[in-house]
């Protein structure tokens, strides 16, 4: 399959992109996008389970006993829980996940309680009106945020429902650009990727593939990367691609070339993997093949779920497929439909074109002889 075969993929479900990135889930509180994930994604899997920490697995079962692929996106969004209530009805905030101060104050955000509530409340903020140079220029620490709720006691806060513990997140609703190939909102990282293995899935259904192709949602990515661990004991897979963001740097803040919009990424290293290096030059052959455009990262901050995947079990063949995004671990992010339907197409020839006799070729490119 080459070049414009693969044109019948370039169709996207933006409701779907939308109702992901809308859904709240924090780490451990996945269950709003693991809704999602089922609901979207029953019609094209085999089989649908859980692991104990929530990650939920599709099944698409190939045409033979071939290997079994793992793809694997993280469902949760950086946020925050309730803290603390003070006596005054502000909510203190705990972040879950790494936030910069910088991005928080005077923005919307949406509680959401045991009995799935929403309650609306903003964050604070201070008017620069008399305040010292040192105080302009200080980055207020997370933990030092609180959230205005409207009302003026913490019997009034708790009268609403809300209790230590529960998620906070952007209030932010999904939005086409003025350029509608630029989609904006929140949990991007990495609902965008969660996205692509749903719609890799749906164009699985339509083609043979010998490889059974497990799809895995995972959880609590952004507190340590631990659903991914989880799942790779429920597949045991023989090689797995970890689908997350990586940063764009086509702003006038860093302007150092990683473009939206510029195709595929693929991520030869982060600082806590290495891909392996025979299922790269496979990536490079296909992109060739399908008239894909390309880039190479090289992300020395963080890591992705391959970081857990690839040391599970005796060690599994992995890598990580990366898509540029502004704005990372803020209210606010931007992708590009073309960074996400090129990946998509990528990913499903890939999972399509994969037999025993190419897996071995990547095991051999690290050394592995007794094939």
């Amino acid at each position: 399959m080459e070049g414009d075969d693969m044109t019948g993929f370039n169709e996207i479900d933006l409701d779907l992109l939308k109702n992901l990135s809308e859904a709240d889930g924090i780490g451990g509180m996945e269950r709003e996008v693991s809704r999602i994930v089922t609901t979207y994604g029953e019609q094209y899997s085999d089989e649908i389970r859980y692991d104990n920490l929530g990650s939920v697995i599709l099944k698409a079962s190939g045409q033979v006993d071939g290997p079994k692929i793992m793809l694997s996106s993280h469902m949760d969004e950086v946020g925050f829980m309730v803290r603390s209530i003070t006596d005054d009805g502000y909510v203190n905030l705990l972040p879950v996940g790494g936030w910069w101060g910088h991005v928080m104050p005077a923005q919307e955000m949406t509680i959401t309680t045991a009995e799935d509530k929403k309650i609306i409340g903003v964050i604070g903020s201070r008017a620069p009106h008399g305040l010292p140079e040192e105080i302009k220029e200080k980055v207020i620490k997370p933990m030092d945020l609180y959230l205005d709720l409207g009302i003026d006691s913490r019997e009034a806060v708790e009268s609403l429902g809300v209790s230590i513990g529960d998620m906070i997140t952007p209030n932010v609703q999904f939005r086409e650009m003025n350029d509608s190939n630029y989609l904006m909102g929140k949990a991007w990282d990495d609902r965008c990727c969660v996205g692509v293995g749903l719609e890799v899935l749906k164009n699985l259904k339509a083609i043979e593939h010998n490889s059974t192709i497990y799809f895995a949602a995972t959880t609590q990515e952004e507190v340590g990367i631990r659903g991914a661990r989880t799942a790779v004991h429920t597949i045991k897979p023989d090689i797995a691609i970890a689908l997350d963001v990586t940063t764009a740097t086509d702003t006038p803040f860093d302007n150092k070339g990683m473009k939206l919009g510029g195709g595929v990424v693929l991520s030869v290293l982060d600082s806590l993997t290495i891909g392996n290096s025979g299922m790269v030059r496979m990536m490079e052959e296909i992109v060739k093949d399908l008239n894909l455009d390309v880039r190479f990262d090289f992300m020395t901050v963080g890591g992705t779920d391959a970081c857990n995947i690839h040391k599970m079990l005796d060690g599994v063949v992995s890598m990580t497929l990366s898509l540029p995004t502004r704005y990372m671990h803020s209210p606010r992010l931007i992708i590009h439909k073309e960074d996400y339907i090129q990946t998509i197409k990528l990913v499903t020839e890939f999972c399509r074109r994969l037999d025993w006799s190419s897996l071995n070729q990547m095991k051999a490119a690290v050394g592995i002889s007794n094939l």
